[in-house]
């Protein structure tokens, strides 16, 4: 996987924390820190470690299903963006409206809730890196790190900015997981032509 691939699905996954956050910085008007830095830390948090767990549950099966894993990366890849582009022209992202953002217990449901995409990405990463860890290593550490930096740039976003909440970032988010599954499964049936 290049780096830009690895950028793109680190931003696509941010994208529901950056909503998430432009909503709880719609909520709450003006700028307060500490809600920002745990919304942040908590989405960079659970964004990463997902995907660690989706690998380590089917990390085993990549050695006995190789001959389709890049189907099954695309399929994967392909379900999120377009369960996230329906979500979207449907009006809705499911888990960002009407939510306490200062409120700890709140943030960590969203976080998760968030990150349920990071974990079937995490499961792709099986097929492709196969059971090598330190392979895994830097894409999850972007994807964290990608979630924590657009959580917190939506979030103070939001306190600025009410407008953006007609903003539609899945849209873009959804685009981004298809093309590079897309590029996955191109590259796969490719090899040796």
């Amino acid at each position: 996987m290049t780096q830009v691939e690895i950028w793109g699905i680190a931003i696509g996954l941010a994208m529901d924390c950056f909503t998430v956050s432009i909503t709880g910085g719609i909520t709450l008007k003006v700028l307060k820190w500490k809600p920002i830095a745990v919304t942040a830390l908590l989405f960079g948090i659970f964004q990463a470690i997902m995907p660690v767990i989706g690998w380590l549950c089917s990390r085993w099966l990549s050695d006995y299903i190789g001959e389709y894993d890049h189907w099954i990366a695309f399929l994967l890849l392909a379900f999120l963006g377009i369960k996230m582009i329906i979500d979207t022209l449907r009006g809705g992202d499911g888990e960002s409206h009407a939510f306490d953002p200062s409120n700890v217990k709140t943030i960590m449901l969203m976080a998760i809730a968030t990150s349920i995409d990071a974990l079937a990405v995490g499961i792709s990463f099986a097929f492709i890196y196969g059971s090598d860890w330190t392979a895994i290593a830097w894409p999850v550490a972007v994807i964290g790190i990608v979630s924590m930096l657009m959580s917190a740039v939506g979030f103070v976003g939001g306190t600025y900015f009410s407008r953006l909440k007609r903003f539609k970032p899945e849209l873009i988010g959804g685009m981004i997981l298809i093309g590079i599954g897309l590029k996955i499964l191109i590259e796969h049936l490719t090899k040796g032509i």
